[in-house]
């Protein structure tokens, strides 16, 4: 693996999809009392962070889909387009019946992992998309066990049980491409490096600006046994980098 990868993984590499312990200034704290069950900060953090890992990581998908060149690296991005084209609905329709809020863009860092892949081709692309998308993976594993074990929502134990499912299966089809560099990705998974904690959150909506909707590629959310082309409309790659952050989207 050449130099080049193991920097930027250390630049790029954070908790991608949760940041539970990054966003929540007292994450056992209840801030809502639903039908469904108690609601803390930590399970408002995650559901709002399964939808922003969606905004990054379903464009990725479709960059596979128009950049990979072996067929393993296309059906990683099939999985990552249908993977989160599942959760989204699942967490948009969790965060309707619980009042919160949700981003339409990731945050500036995952924007970032967007740019990067955005900017290579080739077999730098298929090899930065393995080990970033299976470093971020790997990286949140636990988090979403946490989660579930810990939560008193039901609606948000659900939506830990699918992400737990999305995220295992992601990790597997990034290992089953041949270009995971377990060496450093081991070493960036256990030595995470500082992150300024605006760079980990997504913009909060603007006023009346239209909620983002995840296409599920033709035929439904289910993972595609391979061949599938572009899902018509969906997300769409965000533009340049990252964007200046907003306030933690919050309840209510």
């Amino acid at each position: 693996m050449t130099g080049a990868l193991t920097l930027t993984l250390a630049a790029l590499a954070y908790p991608a999809m949760l940041g539970v312990q990054t966003t929540s200034a007292a994450p056992v704290r209840v801030i809502a009392n639903p039908s469904s069950g108690p609601l803390t900060e930590a399970d408002r953090d995650f559901v709002v962070k399964v939808r922003a890992a969606g905004l990054w990581e379903y464009p990725v998908g479709q960059l596979a889909l128009q950049k990979g060149t072996t067929p393993e690296v296309r059906t990683a991005g099939e999985h990552l387009i249908a993977g989160h084209a599942g959760l989204d609905a699942t967490s948009r329709k969790v965060a309707k019946e619980l009042g919160i809020t949700l981003p339409n863009k990731p945050s500036p860092q995952q924007q970032g992992f967007v740019s990067t892949l955005s900017a290579d081709s080739g077999s730098k692309f298929n090899t930065d998309f393995a080990n970033i998308l299976r470093l971020t993976h790997g990286q949140i594993f636990s988090t979403v066990a946490k989660i579930r074990a810990t939560t008193e929502n039901t609606l948000v134990r659900q939506l830990a049980d699918q992400a737990n499912d999305t995220v295992l299966d992601h990790i597997t089809v990034m290992e089953k491409t041949g270009l995971v560099d377990f060496d450093q990705v081991i070493i960036q998974e256990t030595s995470l490096p500082k992150v300024p904690a605006v760079n980990l959150t997504p913009p909060a909506p603007q006023p009346g600006e239209p909620e983002v909707v995840l296409t599920p590629p033709a035929g439904g959310a289910a993972l595609p046994s391979g061949g599938a082309s572009l899902p018509a409309g969906g997300a769409s790659l965000p533009a340049g980098g990252a964007q200046l952050p907003s306030p933690t989207p919050t309840v209510g």
